[in-house]
């Protein structure tokens, strides 16, 4: 079947840094189903790991951890999929990604995939939407108040994949008011439109914006990049015993700041549950399958903002490069080999 992979883990700029793949097909047993894979997103997982993992030596490394596609095969211990079922899915981060023709998959994580959105539209979304389902609610717990704080969040990049999805699925399930963060016009426009109540430019200081809002210290933090960098920005204007919530990897984060005010800080990591097989690994496949209903009944948008066409090396290096510069908005997806 085919693939793009790498042998050797580097930047993206080099020659070899991905390369189209001719591998086996895998075979579905067990829990696992195996799916044709039709369409996929990038993800800034997808250039960390390829800039840092090597590769094995006898094998190839096949990245990507977004597809939408069709169950081809069903293992003997499946139960929620039968073949021909349209599903999408992120999978797992210590299992061959979803970038080749077909990838083989735990049930448990895959939902059913939404029916009133093309193919390419919901591949950019299961990754995201895990992350900040999870943040959202197993982390963050914003459905449990803070004490005589404003019932608000931030979220620290905003325009970004996860910040996307994140501002809508808020929206959508809770009454939080949103604030995001985004320094460009055009990143500014695309968190309103997506449901932002207020939005403020992280490239000034946010706490003095933040107070102009009138609306209190906020319960809740959410940030998706640089956190090392606004900690003693987050520690001065949120709330005391507020939550914060953090998925990116700085190389150092002093959290001291933050204890005058026994604020709480969360990690998501939304490989975890399919990493050590925890006892609610199934909850991703539940949230998967909830957010299609959402989708379907017109209360979620695909994050989609670039499609680079077919699933080949060269498209996957241009995605890796626009994902590196830190200009992206939204997510980019590609479709068919």
């Amino acid at each position: 079947m085919k693939a793009v992979g790498y042998t050797e883990n580097g930047a993206i700029d080099r020659a070899g840094a991905l390369i189209d793949l001719d591998i086996d097909k895998p075979t579905a047993d067990g829990l696992d189903i195996l799916v044709k894979v039709e369409a996929v997103s990038v993800n800034p997982v997808d250039t960390k790991i390829r800039t840092n993992r090597p590769a094995e030596v006898d094998a190839p490394a096949i990245l990507g951890w977004d597809a939408v596609g069709e169950v081809v095969e069903a293992g003997d211990k499946t139960s929620r999929f039968k073949v021909g079922d349209k599903v999408w899915h992120a999978g797992a981060i210590n299992r061959s990604g979803t970038n080749a023709e077909f990838h083989l998959v735990d049930e448990r994580i895959v939902g059913h995939a939404p029916k009133s959105i093309p193919r390419a539209s919901a591949a950019a979304l299961p990754l995201t939407t895990l992350t900040a389902q999870e943040m959202i609610f197993d982390r963050l717990r914003v459905t449990d108040p803070v004490p005589g704080a404003a019932n608000a969040i931030v979220i620290i990049g905003g325009a970004g994949g996860v910040g996307s999805i994140a501002i809508q699925l808020l929206r959508a399930q809770t009454d939080l008011t949103i604030i995001a963060t985004a320094s460009r016009p055009e990143t500014q426009d695309w968190v309103k439109d997506l449901g932002a109540h207020h939005v403020v430019d992280h490239s000034r200081p946010l706490p003095e914006q933040i107070a102009a809002l009138g609306i209190g210290a906020p319960a809740f933090v959410f940030s998706t990049n640089y956190s090392d960098t606004y900690v003693p920005q987050i520690a001065e204007f949120i709330a005391p015993q507020g939550r914060f919530g953090l998925i990116d990897d700085p190389a150092d984060l002093s959290i001291m700041p933050f204890k005058a005010k026994a604020v709480s800080i969360h990690w998501e990591l939304m490989f975890t549950r399919s990493l050590f097989t925890t006892p609610d690994i199934a909850r991703q496949g539940e949230i998967l399958d909830e957010v299609a209903g959402l989708i379907d009944s017109g209360k979620i948008r695909s994050t989609a903002t670039e499609t680079y066409g077919r699933i080949n090396a060269e498209n996957l290096k241009r995605a890796h490069a626009l994902i590196e510069s830190g200009k992206a908005k939204g997510k980019i997806v590609l479709e068919g080999f």
